[in-house]
Parts: structure tokens; sequence; C-alpha cells
């Protein structure tokens, strides 16, 4: 079990974190629970519905869109993120590619953190925005 700290480190890593203060980091890693994942654990389900998103604190994980590697993520990575702000299905399926901890983050409590620390909201708006330009130029070029 990684020590409050090493939490802090990690969440510094996700772009939606990466310019909080210590203060708002530890509010945000008080709202997660660390999990250990084995091997083959499915983290997300395409097409279900979800409920929280997970931060990669240690391990690989493999992300495929309708049976397709996306790609594969490790530390400092953020997966299920769009449940934390909708009630919609999963865009991909996520899969631990050997054992993974994870932190694990629900939209109840991330949305009891945004209404504590309103800035995330921000951020979380600008870190999707620039995912959908990156898949904007990826696809359309």
């Amino acid at each position: 079990m990684a020590n409050k700290n090493q939490h802090l480190e990690t969440l510094r890593q996700v772009p939606l974190f990466s310019s909080c203060s210590k203060k708002e980091l530890t509010k945000v890693a008080k709202a997660t629970d660390e999990v250990s994942m084995p091997d083959g654990e499915m983290l997300t389900d395409q097409g279900q519905m979800g409920r929280e998103a997970f931060v990669i604190v240690d391990g690989e994980v493999v992300v495929k869109r309708n049976n397709r590697k996306v790609a594969t993520l490790g530390p400092g990575s953020v997966v299920g993120e769009l449940s934390l702000l909708d009630k919609g299905p999963r865009t991909a399926t996520a899969t631990c590619l050997g054992d993974c901890t994870v932190l694990v983050i629900d939209r109840r409590r991330f949305l009891s953190v945004v209404e504590e620390i309103p800035s995330i909201s921000q951020k979380l708006m600008a870190s999707l925005a620039g995912r959908v330009r990156e898949l904007d130029r990826a696809y359309y070029g």
C-alpha cells in the first residue's frame, strides 16, 4: 500500500490535477480508495454504465475500443473519467496487464471535491477539450 505522499505524486502526474496545490491534492486523495487489481481484471467495460474513475498507481492497463487496442496506460494515467461527469456508457474497455494498483474515485465523491475546489472543474474541461482536439487531429488530420 502506497503512502499519502506517493498518492499525492501520482495525482500530480494526472493532467487534471497537475496544477492543483498540495492542499487541493490532499482533498482529492482523501476522496479516493487504493485498490489492488489482479492481472486481467476489467476496470471499465465498453457500453456499460460507469460510476467511477481509476488513476493508475502501479502497473499497466490496456484500453480497447470495439476490441481494437487504442492505448496502453501506466502510472499517472486516468481511466473512466467521463463517468465523473455524466451517467453515460463507458467508451472503451480497460483491462489490467499484470497486477495493478489504482486509486478509485466515484462520481459522488468527485463532485463533492469539485464543490470544495471549483477550479478542478475548469481543469477537467480543459483536459477533456485537449483530448477531443487530439482525437480530432488523429481522425481528421
